[in-house]
């Protein structure tokens, strides 16, 4: 076997490797997205086409699964909330900033269930889940600079309304449209933002 050729073969087992490893990661978020909240080994490696002493060879644990799910979808959620139009009046703003968030939340609702689901069993994901929260709090804070002037308990309203929580409680507990639970979080956080 020529140099090219040695070369050549543990590439080949690598590319086959991280293929497998990335159709199990891939696997996983699509049962999540389809409402399997919390999906079993086997439930991902036969989503992934690959057997299961494959899926073990790649991660020891549904934990380790977790954390690189996690990993992957990091910046893709980060970007879901940011971005939009920030400019104009405060109602303008805020419409825009309840409008992007409740697009975000419509499209990532059962990952982020399968994350409540399994939040008590990692700690990479509750300390994942606050940062997230702290994101979240300084994002609304750059669409609505009037809610620094708001006393400490206000401000904390306005975090509870405009959570994901609050959201999937209309949404699926109350059983309202998108369209109403957005009319709904506009008119609360409005009440407690005063005007300039």
């Amino acid at each position: 076997m020529g140099k090219a050729e040695q070369t050549a073969a543990p590439d080949g087992r690598r590319l086959r490797s991280e293929r497998s490893r990335n159709a199990i990661i891939e696997a996983a978020v699509a049962l999540m997205e389809e409402g399997v909240l919390v999906p079993t080994a086997q439930q991902v490696a036969q989503r992934a086409g690959v057997g299961i002493r494959s899926f073990f060879r790649h991660f020891e644990d549904m934990g380790a699964l977790a954390e690189a799910v996690n990993g992957q979808l990091g910046d893709t959620w980060k970007n879901l909330f940011t971005g939009g139009d920030r400019a104009g009046t405060l109602d303008e703003r805020l419409v825009h900033a309840v409008e992007c968030y409740a697009n975000a939340y419509e499209q990532i609702c059962n990952v982020m269930l399968s994350t409540a689901a399994q939040r008590w069993r990692y700690e990479f994901l509750r300390r994942n889940y606050a940062r997230a929260l702290r994101g979240l709090r300084h994002n609304l804070n750059d669409w609505l600079p009037e809610l620094h002037a708001l006393p400490a308990d206000e401000r904390e309203a306005v975090d509870a309304i405009a959570s994901f929580e609050m959201w999937h409680r209309l949404r699926e507990h109350q059983g309202l449209s998108k369209e109403n639970s957005t009319a709904i979080v506009t008119k609360l956080l409005r009440g407690l933002i005063p005007d300039r």
